[in-house]
């Protein structure tokens, strides 16, 4: 389906912050002119000013382009402008190529990209192939990047850290390729530092939006707000855990969250996820077996909510590997019971941190709701 203004939307009802990252074309989008007849392009500065806008909210930048990629990667440069784009496609494939490479590149699903060209051409090859896709006509850029799709529910302080976060990853997915020797040895160079703690006020932004945004590593898919975190994490009867991740190349930051009902004899892990920018690191399982562990030394037993949503595969592995097995199904929503005999001790490559509520608590006097900058529902 398509707006008037040249917008392709998909037919469900939009949802607030969908889109994760907007790829953009060049000639007659980011500037006005054509790069190779005409070197003196002129920018335009209210494309400018979105990009750095969607920037600071967390919102990601790339580039696709039917141009020569030295000649402009040159002119991004010149702009100031290069380090705005994670990795830029510029060369002859079709548009539809380039989205799809970035997508994989920063691991992002294809319903949370926007692509902004100026030629109906572009926007229908792009439309025809990625449905997905939100297709936006160049001219209505002063529309369509302030609908509610581009506008984070949360503007926490990890957003404006979003764009160095996912660099450092496509740096380290570099260093990957190049290196020789097994994961272990790879993982083991990375100088990992994996920190536990209680949530905090302070966290909780943070928190509802990684129930938002993760759909592979999410046990249940289920999503929470801000209020209900809260009450949680007061809740004497629930244990509410974030965890962090930093390694020699940055900080991946607040990338799991853990939610444990504990007022029996069975504690009832209802929440587990992380989020995919740690899939390959293995740090889910040492998520998991803290918490088993914190059960075992507790004398309690410890069953998980798992729901299958055709996404989250790899979190049903997560608990395979780590000794849960079925107890009971109701169609597509599981509860696995844990084996506490036999407890696995974090892998060697991972520096593991476990704060207490104590350790960090004074973050927690003023940050509230009203922190939020991310605009209305």
């Amino acid at each position: 389906m398509t707006e008037p203004g040249g917008v392709a939307v998909l037919a469900e009802k939009p949802v607030q912050g969908r889109i994760k990252c907007v790829v953009w074309d060049l000639d007659h989008t980011l500037w006005d002119g054509v790069l190779l007849e005409d070197s003196g392009v002129t920018l335009r500065p209210h494309v400018v000013e979105h990009i750095r806008r969607l920037d600071r909210m967390g919102v990601l930048h790339s580039v696709a382009s039917k141009n020569d990629p030295d000649t402009a990667l040159a002119k991004l440069r010149e702009l100031g402008l290069a380090d705005l784009f994670l990795f830029p496609q510029i060369g002859w494939n079709a548009k539809s190529d380039s989205v799809r490479r970035i997508a994989e590149a920063l691991n992002l699903g294809l319903d949370a990209f926007a692509f902004v060209d100026d030629q109906p051409f572009e926007r229908e090859e792009v439309a025809s192939e990625l449905p997905q896709v939100m297709c936006v006509d160049a001219a209505d850029v002063d529309e369509v990047l302030v609908r509610p799709e581009f506008r984070p529910r949360f503007v926490t302080d990890e957003s404006a850290q979003r764009r160095a976060m996912y660099r450092a990853q496509l740096t380290r997915d570099e260093v990957a390729r190049e290196f020789v020797g097994t994961n272990e040895e790879f993982l083991a160079g990375l100088g990992m530092r994996f920190t536990i703690a209680p949530a905090r006020r302070a966290d909780l932004q943070r928190a509802e939006e990684l129930t938002l945004r993760t759909n592979q590593l999410n046990s249940t898919g289920r999503t929470y707000s801000y209020d209900e975190l809260d009450e949680l994490r007061r809740s004497p009867d629930h244990l509410l855990l974030v965890a962090s991740l930093t390694d020699r190349f940055g900080s991946y930051g607040k990338i799991g969250l853990a939610l444990v009902e504990r007022s029996g004899p069975v504690w009832q892990l209802r929440m587990l996820l992380m989020s995919c920018r740690v899939m390959s690191r293995g740090v889910g399982m040492v998520l998991l077996n803290h918490i088993m562990r914190l059960a075992r030394d507790a004398g309690a037993a410890l069953h998980a909510d798992f729901v299958e949503t055709g996404r989250n595969r790899m979190m049903q592995i997560t608990y395979a590997f780590s000794g849960f097995t079925e107890v009971s199904r109701d169609g597509d929503r599981v509860v696995l019971g844990a084996d506490l005999t036999n407890l696995q001790d974090p892998p060697g490559y991972v520096d593991l941190e476990i704060l207490d509520a104590g350790d960090d608590t004074a973050a927690d006097a003023d940050a509230g709701p009203g922190a939020v900058d991310g605009g209305d529902d």
